[in-house]
């Protein structure tokens, strides 16, 4: 039976809700949860449930009344919305896939299988960091270069790579206006990687790119080194517009045209498992760029080309399978965000050398979001959210602020050498990390739910990537070095850090914090035990604990039992020889000697109890 339109009124009875009225239902919320008393305005709700970003504060709530900039149309100054009208569609964002192993042969294995399922471009490390210079042809053998389109990834080796790849090109009698892919010459994100200074004839590469090869570029802006050395997104963006500005300088005052100038350019960044913090940060960077080329006089030239990576910040050696539900979220978001090409990380990036079977799921990552999902076949889809117009403003404003401190300061060039990057990406870092270390910012697999008895997968050892300018963090440093020290102390003794939870009543009123701890030293590498059901008596307690050869204590229960019993348990668990009693909860009782609880800082808590039960550091 097919209803009139006109009768499908759904909420249309309803009278509409107000912003007003949201706000007095939070607070009433926020009143039951103690975060807010009878005195509280109304008003302040919305502050009260705000959370401050690194960049940005983000509201619990978005409306129409929020004010945002008109972003324009697809494909259309200033780009927001993406570079071209269409967006992706028909054919999706490039399948790029990243290589570095030092084996030319095994390299051409690997690329031929990602060409033949899937991916149109290879990225590929050459130097110290992955293929030797000399075996770029033989890794591209049987590779049809007029189709796939190639991106070199070189640093210091940029001096012989360049050149080796010119040749590649003639010798292979690839027709010019089909060579595509870029150069990848970077000097400002090697100097930030290295510390160290190089020189490349630049304008020489580019003015033959422009003159020679119109689908090739010659330089990319990496920013995914200022990511991984701790930095915000708006920092991430504001270092790459700063670098890119370098470039133009540059590239102009060698003689090339503003637009060709711009036309060289690809931009490198992170995409990380923060969907919407990935779709908000590629837009705008689209927007910032736009501005760039705007001001300098070619406002129809400034369409961004970006790369997005999946972050290696983000990645973990310790349970890596949960890294595939990472690079997933990463590429959703790097793909609604409008990137023009994706490099998914296989999982097991931080354990070496990937094999077949992680860049097979790499690759079908993508496939399956732009094939089955058609992620790709709607331009710009978070267009028009509130939220995301909104976040991608204030993103843009923290960055541009953050460029144009550079810019004062000399420029990008300059920035680094004086240390202003590297003071202002360290304090990022440091406040990431201490997020991190108290659980604010969950790693899951690592940091919540890590699993004592895995059985890493080994792999190759990667090429040493260069080093000795910026750090380069990974979320998880801080759990995975408190891992290897348990996993150390396990294999030089035979038994892992344990620590007894003394758990007090029926498992009804413990189980909740007892989980709780357990969970908590897991992710140290460190083990518990529990009593039988039923020894909740100090005495027996205290004996079990005796038996159990663990050395620190903690106790789980409810409140109510803690205020009974907690200081005659700890009291008899240190008269039994027990180095530390943990309580699991808040309060203050006698003979206990710390707290557990959501929120607390769980490495400091972790280092304590290693160095308790004697594992060396």
């Amino acid at each position: 039976m097919t209803v009139p339109s006109e009768k499908l009124r759904l909420a249309a009875d309803f009278p509409a809700a107000t912003h007003e009225q949201w706000r007095k239902l939070a607070l009433g919320v926020l009143r039951k949860a103690g975060r807010a008393d009878e005195d509280t305005p109304a008003e302040a709700a919305e502050d009260l449930l705000a959370d401050q970003g690194f960049d940005v504060t983000l509201a619990p709530l978005y409306t129409a009344d929020d004010p945002t900039p008109f972003p324009g149309p697809p494909g259309l100054f200033p780009f927001t919305r993406g570079a071209q009208a269409a967006g992706a569609v028909p054919a999706g964002w490039d399948l790029r896939q990243r290589h570095a192993n030092p084996s030319p042969t095994l390299t051409n294995e690997a690329v031929r299988a990602d060409l033949e399922n899937g991916v149109t471009s290879l990225w590929l490390v050459l130097g110290a960091a992955g293929l030797p210079v000399t075996g770029l042809a033989t890794a591209l053998d049987g590779v049809y270069l007029d189709l796939a389109a190639v991106v070199l990834d070189a640093g210091a080796a940029a001096v012989d790579a360049v050149p080796a790849w010119f040749a590649l090109v003639a010798d292979r009698k690839v027709p010019v206006d089909q060579v595509r892919g870029n150069l990848g010459v970077d000097p400002l994100g090697y100097r930030a990687r290295t510390g160290q200074h190089g020189e490349w004839p630049l304008a020489e590469w580019a003015d033959r790119c422009v003159s020679e090869f119109p689908g090739l570029r010659a330089m990319t802006v990496d920013a995914t080194s200022y990511h991984d050395a701790g930095g915000s997104d708006a920092q991430e963006l504001g270092c790459a517009l700063a670098t890119g500005v370098a470039y133009l300088r540059e590239l102009t005052a060698a003689g090339l045209s503003i637009p060709a100038a711009l036309g060289q350019l690809e931009f490198r960044y992170a995409a990380t498992a923060d969907q919407f913090a990935t779709i908000a940060k590629l837009r705008a960077a689209r927007r910032l760029w736009a501005r760039v080329a705007e001001v300098s006089g070619a406002p129809e030239a400034g369409a961004q080309r970006q790369h997005a990576v999946t972050s290696t910040a983000m990645m973990t050696a310790r349970d890596p399978w949960v890294n595939m539900l990472r690079t997933t979220l990463a590429c959703f978001g790097a793909g609604v965000g409008g990137a023009g090409a994706v490099t998914v990380q296989p999982f097991d990036h931080r354990l070496g050398l990937p094999d077949g079977f992680a860049r097979r799921i790499a690759r079908n990552t993508q496939s399956l979001l732009l094939d089955e999902s058609s992620v790709g076949r709607v331009a710009d889809p978070a267009g028009g959210s509130w939220y995301v117009e909104r976040v991608t403003e204030d993103l843009a404003q923290a960055a541009w602020a953050w460029f144009t401190e550079i810019e004062r300061a000399g420029g990008m060039a300059a920035a680094l050498d004086s240390g202003l990057i590297a003071d202002r990406l360290a304090a990022t870092w440091e406040r990431r990390a201490d997020d991190l270390a108290h659980r604010r910012t969950p790693l899951t697999g690592v940091s919540e739910f890590p699993n004592l008895e895995e059985r890493l997968p080994v792999r190759e050892p990667q090429p040493e990537v260069p080093s000795g300018g910026l750090p380069q963090h990974r979320y998880a440093e801080q759990y995975e070095t408190l891992r290897d020290r348990a996993d150390a102390h396990e294999a030089a003794n035979g038994t892992r850090p344990t620590v007894f939870l003394a758990t007090l009543g029926p498992p009804a009123v413990h189980n909740a914090r007892a989980g709780f701890a357990a969970n908590l030293f897991a992710a140290g590498g460190i083990a518990s035990v529990r009593p039988a059901v039923g020894a909740d008596d100090p005495a027996r307690l205290a004996a079990e604990f005796a038996a159990s050869g663990a050395q620190v204590a903690c106790l789980c229960s409810s409140d109510k039992t803690y205020a009974a019993s907690a200081a005659a348990v700890a009291a008899a668990l240190t008269e039994a020889g027990a180095r530390r009693v943990w309580l699991a909860g808040r309060g203050e009782y006698d003979g206990v000697d710390g707290y557990v609880f959501a929120g607390c800082d769980a490495v400091g808590v972790l280092e304590t109890t290693l160095t308790d039960l004697g594992v060396a550091s």
